[in-house]
C-alpha cells in the first residue's frame, strides 16, 4: 500500500512537469501555442486578431478539435488496453517523434512555418492523451496534471483551513501537500520548458517523450 501511495506522488510529479514543459515549449517556440491548456489559445487568438495579425492566428483554433480527437482516442485506447499506462506510452511516443521530426526538419534546413505548426499540433494531441488519462484514471494522480486552476483553488482552501485550525487536521494537511506537488511540478516544468524552447527549440520534446515511455515501461506489469 505504501509503495502504491509513493508511486502516485511520483507519477503526479512527472505528469505535471511534462505538461508544464510541453505547454511552455510550444508557447515559446511555436507561435504562442498552448499545447496542454488549449483554451488559453482562444485568448491568444483573440489578442492577435485585434492586434491585426494575419491568417496564422486562425491556426490556433485547430488546437481545439485536435485536442478533442486526442481525448476520444485516449478513451478508445483505454477500452482496449490491459495496462492503464498504455495511454502514457502513446503520449510519450508522439512527443518523442515530434521532437525527432523537429530535429530532422532543422537538419534538412526546412524552416517553413508548416513544420513548426505540425510539431505543435502533434504535441497538442499528446497532451490530449494525458488529459484523457487524468480523467479516466483519476486515482493515479493527486489531481489534474495539465491545468492548475482547480489545484490552486483547492490549495488555497486547504491553506485557509490550516491557518484557521493549525496543523491538527491531518486530512487537510495531506490535501495541501498533494496540491503543492501538482503546482510546484507544473511550475518547474514551465521553467524548464521556457529555457528549452528559447535556446533549443521544439526538438527538446524528445525529453518528456522519453520520460513518458520510461514511465510506461516501469508500470508495464500494472
Amino acid at each position: 500500500m505504501m509503495e502504491i501511495k509513493t508511486n502516485i506522488w511520483y507519477v503526479t510529479l512527472l505528469l505535471t512537469i511534462v505538461a508544464g514543459y510541453c505547454d511552455t515549449v510550444t508557447f515559446v517556440a511555436a507561435d504562442s501555442i498552448f499545447s496542454a491548456h488549449v483554451t488559453g489559445n482562444f485568448i491568444v487568438f483573440a489578442y492577435q486578431i485585434i492586434k491585426g495579425s494575419d491568417i496564422h492566428a486562425w491556426i490556433k483554433l485547430l488546437t481545439f478539435p485536435i485536442f478533442i480527437i486526442a481525448v476520444i482516442t485516449g478513451g478508445r485506447i483505454a477500452l482496449k488496453a490491459t495496462n492503464r499506462y498504455t495511454i502514457l506510452f502513446w503520449e510519450g511516443l508522439i512527443l518523442l517523434l515530434s521532437g525527432i521530426a523537429s530535429y530532422v526538419f532543422g537538419y534538412l534546413e526546412n524552416y517553413a512555418e508548416w513544420t513548426m505548426y505540425t510539431v505543435a499540433m502533434t504535441t497538442v494531441f499528446a497532451m490530449g492523451l494525458q488529459n484523457a488519462f487524468g480523467k479516466l484514471y483519476a486515482k493515479e494522480t493527486h489531481g489534474p496534471t495539465t491545468m492548475m486552476t482547480g489545484n490552486v483553488t483547492q490549495a488555497s482552501l486547504d491553506l485557509g483551513n490550516l491557518l484557521k485550525n493549525g496543523l491538527k487536521d491531518a486530512e487537510v494537511l495531506l490535501s495541501f501537500k498533494k496540491q503543492l506537488v501538482t503546482i510546484i511540478g507544473f511550475l518547474v516544468g514551465c521553467f524548464l520548458g521556457a529555457i528549452a524552447g528559447k535556446f533549443f527549440g521544439l526538438g527538446t520534446l524528445v525529453i518528456p517523450g522519453a520520460a513518458m515511455i520510461i514511465c510506461y515501461l516501469y508500470h508495464r506489469k500494472s
